[in-house]
């Protein structure tokens, strides 16, 4: 009924086309300056997280077993929201003040570095024992077998997992409006503050939010298609 009666009301319409129009190229900024290079930044740092703690986590040492799976746990087992909250808000009262976007980095990466050690650590373990065997009767030393030969085939398994958590990462980064990263959806809440035009700018973001998501799933498909020519091969 409310969308009716926008386009049955030409003022309001014409309002509504004017607003998104000027409103386009601050969400843009936003997403361009900010979503994606927190994107970007958080994904990278999180995934040598992730490399680290399902290594950890596969290793014959119990206190790098035991302080990954506690890791783990804390960051799997809180939100997303509270884990940035405590950083951004709560370090400041014992005398740690972080910058809202530096402090946006430290609550995704170690959020992504709990969620892909994950999907690391299964990759690993479901290469075949096998492969193991005939790196050491070649005079690999571990290292050596988990980089030459068991990481390179670990990841083409894991990278679908991991594509879907870099997607999910592209819309978490709208939490980060909440601790004052001027990123898209704080934009969008900024200028909407301004015109009282939530609706229209939340679903203007929302859809901004979509387009980016749409083409790094084509690019997924494009990259998963090659690694099944790859394997078939």
């Amino acid at each position: 009924m409310y969308l009716t009666n926008i386009m049955l009301d030409p003022e309001r319409l014409e309002r509504w086309i004017t607003i998104a129009q000027s409103s386009l190229l601050p969400l843009l900024k936003g997403a361009l300056y900010y979503t994606i290079p927190l994107t970007l930044i958080s994904f990278t740092i999180g995934l040598f997280i992730a490399v680290l703690t399902a290594l950890a986590r596969i290793s014959g040492v119990a206190p790098l077993k035991m302080v990954a799976r506690v890791y783990v746990s804390i960051i799997r087992g809180t939100p997303l929201l509270v884990q940035l909250f405590i950083i951004f808000y709560g370090l400041p009262s014992i005398g740690v003040t972080i910058d809202p976007f530096p402090a946006a980095v430290i609550g995704f990466s170690l959020n992504v570095g709990a969620y892909a050690s994950e999907i690391i650590r299964a990759a690993i373990l479901s290469i075949p024992k096998g492969q193991w065997e005939a790196a050491y009767s070649i005079g690999m030393s571990y290292p050596q077998a988990l980089k030459r030969i068991v990481l390179p085939q670990a990841s083409r398994v894991s990278i679908p997992p991991l594509s879907n958590s870099f997607i999910s990462l592209v819309k978490d980064t709208s939490l980060a409006s909440l601790i004052l990263v001027a990123e898209m959806f704080r934009r969008a809440q900024e200028i909407a503050a301004t015109n009282y035009e939530f609706l229209l700018l939340y679903a203007q973001a929302g859809a901004i939010y979509w387009i980016i998501c749409f083409g790094l799933s084509l690019v997924q498909g494009r990259i998963e298609n090659r690694l099944d020519r790859y394997v078939a091969k």
